[in-house]
């Protein structure tokens, strides 16, 4: 039989020499260089496992030592073992203990009249393999909640059957106003104007039905304050504790909205300008200047006429001068809008 290869080393948690003795020949029948260090005592066992130049694989623990045993004594070790895997071994059977065991931590739980080599290796390499699927989602975990957590942006989780807030970031808390305690209380129906709840219920159900979104959209919201803010948000279905939820992710864009509005009325000035140039201005212009060709051609020949004429002239200065006028409010509406966007 080929014996496996890797460096394995073992804490061995037994005050009886004879049980042991006995564990080490069954695990090297099937692992060809394991390493063993051996405590008899919980004491023991706390001082390798507080030594940082000890470093093991496995643990097994006897569940009946001299000075602490059964549950206290798992929880006790589980602590000091800093995620090494831990293998329970007892001379008892006890269903309910062992499950109870395996609820405070420990990767097995074995009895110590059923031990063979076999079933020793399969719980070395099961529990092995278990720790370090176990260090991967609690990584991966720890990840998605520094990125939760830590956005600068407000982000949150609701409930998709009940649309209550499930989870909430400081950013949120922050940006609305509203504490911990008072989002998980609360239906993001609360944080959206009265008059656009109908559109929020119709997009909720669509979103429900598993009808095609836009997963970024444009909402308004209220803060605790009662301002309305327009928001980008960013919506993803997941599955939160064992449940259908969203997470949604904000960027307020408010001042955005107002600049992108401010242009626009800026441009619709500069449009207005532009015609008032173009049409408006050219026909009292144009009068003024028959009006004047007509004076450098005809001026002795006028007579009566040159009342009328001057009268003509005067409307069309006055007619311009208003012209002129408006022009010159346009550009000051422009100038107060750049001010405000400055």
């Amino acid at each position: 039989m080929r014996k496996d290869e890797k460096t394995y080393n073992f804490l061995i948690v037994e005050d009886n020499l004879g049980d042991y003795i006995l564990i080490e020949e069954y695990l090297t029948d099937y692992i060809l260089d394991p390493k063993f260090q051996r405590a008899e005592t919980f004491q023991e066992a706390r001082n390798l496992l507080n030594d940082s130049n000890q470093r093991f694989d496995i643990i097994f623990l006897d569940l009946s030592l001299p000075d602490l045993s059964g549950e206290d004594l798992i929880v006790s070790v589980i602590e000091f073992a800093k995620g090494c895997p831990v293998i329970a071994l007892t001379g008892f059977s006890d269903l309910d203990f062992s499950i109870r065991s395996l609820s405070l931590g420990v990767s097995d739980y074995l009895l110590k009249d059923e031990l063979t080599s076999i079933i020793l290796y399969k719980s070395i390499i099961y529990s092995i393999q278990r720790s370090k699927f176990t260090d991967q989602i609690q990584k991966s975990e720890k990840r998605y909640s520094d990125l939760f957590h830590l956005s600068p942006l407000p982000m949150w989780v609701y409930g998709l059957d009940d649309l209550k807030f499930l989870d909430i970031n400081q950013a949120a808390i922050n940006h609305y106003g509203y504490s911990e305690d008072e989002f998980l209380k609360m239906k993001i129906s609360e944080i959206r104007p009265p008059e656009d709840i109908i559109l929020m219920e119709q997009a909720v159900s669509a979103f429900k039905r598993g009808e095609i979104y836009h997963p970024k959209s444009v909402f308004r919201h209220k803060k605790k304050n009662g301002e309305i803010i327009m928001v980008e948000a960013t919506i993803n279905q997941l599955h939160f504790n064992g449940r259908n939820a969203v997470l949604v992710l904000v960027n307020d864009i408010t001042e955005r909205t107002r600049y992108v509005e401010t242009i626009e009325k800026q441009n619709q000035t500069f449009r207005e300008i532009a015609w008032i140039q173009s049409h408006v201005v050219r026909a009292p212009l144009a009068r003024l200047l028959g009006l004047v060709n007509l004076m450098e051609t005809d001026l002795e020949d006028l007579g009566e006429d040159r009342p009328n004429l001057i009268r003509h002239i005067k409307d069309s200065a006055f007619e311009l001068d208003q012209i002129i006028r408006d022009i010159s409010k346009k550009s000051e509406n422009i100038e107060r809008l750049d001010s405000y966007e400055s």
